[in-house]
């Protein structure tokens, strides 16, 4: 499973032309699923998610997680993600779990983040054409893959 995580002071994501999400501070969440992830991966990821300290405490240090700060989670499917782009210029998909199991974790790790005290948690559409547009905050993009945890 990977993730771009960006801390923002707002963001939404609409379907044709309707607001289906939106939060104010927090983390807009791109959420690949790749093909043999499974209910584990999501329960790791959302943890690691919800407690990733990457929000400024008193001090102006990278101190503060998404739970300590109340913070909102906006989390979008992005199946382009796991592109295999090895080869050639033109990606390849297949890397990416099908849609029908990519989408049960998707809603699976949208739990989780309300199991670990994320209680504002938006999504977008699974498999819709989304327009996402959001206010990086520092900016702060972090990226994390669930396969590189297993290597170590």
């Amino acid at each position: 499973m990977k993730a771009v995580i960006q801390r923002v002071t707002t963001a939404s994501v609409t379907v044709d032309g309707k607001t289906v999400g939106a939060i104010g501070r927090g983390y807009l969440i791109l959420l690949g699923i790749m093909d043999g992830d499974t209910d584990a991966e999501a329960l790791l990821l959302a943890r690691k998610v919800a407690e990733l300290r990457v929000n400024e405490d008193e001090n102006g240090k990278m101190n503060l997680s998404l739970q300590t700060i109340g913070g909102a989670a906006l989390v979008v499917s992005q199946f382009t993600l796991c592109a295999d782009v090895a080869h050639g210029r033109r990606p390849s998909f297949t890397p990416s779990a099908p849609p029908a199991v990519a989408e049960a974790l998707y809603l699976r790790f949208c739990e989780a983040m309300k199991e670990n005290g994320i209680t504002d948690v938006q999504t977008g559409v699974f498999g819709a054409d989304m327009a996402v547009s959001l206010v990086n905050d520092g900016p702060v993009t972090i990226l994390m893959d669930t396969e590189i945890w297993k290597k170590k």
